[in-house]
């Protein structure tokens, strides 16, 4: 995705910047409660190179797929875009009230491991997701679940 060039971030830390492209609130997928995602692009620049989402719901869904999702794209890893974009979202979750947040990944994804370990999320169990999440949702077997503890590191 190309973003226009008239578009102001919704966030930067001056190496990425965050644009808001999407918010649905809860009564539209009740099981994420209201979310918001954000394309993330390098400083200045228009190209989309991943995206992050906050959930802001509790439910079983998010029990295994996590208040925190993030990619980035291929050409763009080892950079640690993933850690800074949710840094940069921290603050969405703390004026909605919460102190922690869960990030969950596949066993086998070692940057999304890493990622949660330069947040200093503490990883709290490895779970099985049940069958009919699995089925609905199309994701993995199995999750690790880490807690980010958002009471401290960077202000909003």
């Amino acid at each position: 995705m190309l973003l226009r060039h008239f578009q102001k971030p919704a966030y930067s830390d001056g190496v990425i910047d965050l644009y808001p492209v999407w918010h649905s609130l809860a009564g539209e997928e009740p099981e994420f409660g209201d979310v918001y995602d954000y394309v993330i692009t390098e400083r200045g620049r228009t190209r989309e190179i991943g995206r992050v989402e906050a959930r802001l719901g509790e439910s079983e869904c998010l029990y295994y797929f996590g208040h925190v999702g993030y990619h980035i794209d291929p050409p763009w890893r080892g950079h640690h875009y993933a850690a800074r974009a949710c840094r940069l979202i921290a603050g969405v979750f703390r004026r909605a009230g919460f102190t922690s947040v869960v990030i969950t990944c596949d066993p086998d994804n070692t940057a999304s491991r890493r990622t949660c370990e330069s947040l200093g999320c503490e990883r709290e169990r490895t779970v099985a997701v049940p069958a009919r999440v699995r089925n609905r949702w199309e994701i993995s077997a199995e999750k690790h679940r880490y807690i980010w503890d958002l009471r401290g590191g960077a202000p909003e």
